[in-house]
């Protein structure tokens, strides 16, 4: 007897759901075969190859004249190849904001170090949702969604830490990403309903300082 319409649905849906649940596992970090990772150029390591000194500004040091990310990432701390995570220093000076964007490969969990900060993430409808953090908590950002950060306060720095489930989590500036990677003028123009003389002031804005 032949197979019925219905059981050659389910298997063929059987057979996309596990090529989905693959593609899902194979989204994040590459898995390892060892224990870590050596870099070509080390024949051998030791304890200072686990151990990232560059958070040590943070002790003492003062606060910086605008918003400053201080990364702990793959890039910097090479031990972390293979480890699926990762760290960034958040410094606010009053006023100052993290401008909205992205992490494409990781989610990101963030600890208010020190004083109050304004957070915001947006889902894939367009619904916003967001906080105001006292020192102490903790706020999530789901991986690949737009969030931003905000300190509100016009006299206190805020500090926070972020980890993220990759060893190089990756960040898209929303601001950066549209308005200064050479994107036609016109073309921005009519995305968002507004003239080009507008849109060239954006860019100046954003464009480097001397």
């Amino acid at each position: 007897m032949g197979s019925s319409p219905g059981s050659c649905f389910k298997g063929f849906f059987l057979l996309v759901a596990s090529f989905s649940i693959i593609k899902m596992t194979m989204a994040g970090d590459p898995d390892i075969l060892s224990d870590f990772v050596v870099p070509s150029n080390l024949t051998s390591v030791d304890g200072n190859f686990f151990t990232f000194t560059g958070m040590r500004v943070l002790v003492g040091g003062e606060t910086p004249p605008a918003f400053k990310v201080l990364k702990a990432s793959l890039a910097e701390f090479p031990a972390l190849n293979g480890q699926s995570v990762s760290y960034a220093a958040l410094q606010f000076p009053a006023g100052s904001t993290n401008p909205p964007h992205t992490h494409p490969r990781a989610s990101e969990l963030l600890f208010v170090l020190d004083g109050t900060l304004e957070v915001g993430l947006i889902d894939t409808t367009n619904k916003l949702y967001n906080q105001t953090l006292q020192t102490g908590d903790l706020f999530v950002f789901p991986k690949g969604l737009v969030h931003f950060q905000f300190n509100a306060d016009a006299q206190k720095p805020v500090l926070a830490i972020s980890a993220f489930g990759s060893s190089s989590a990756g960040t898209v500036s929303i601001p950066s990403t549209v308005f200064a990677t050479g994107i036609d003028d016109n073309i921005l123009a009519i995305s968002f309903k507004t003239d080009v003389a507008t849109i060239q002031k954006i860019k100046a804005g954003l464009a480097p300082k001397p």
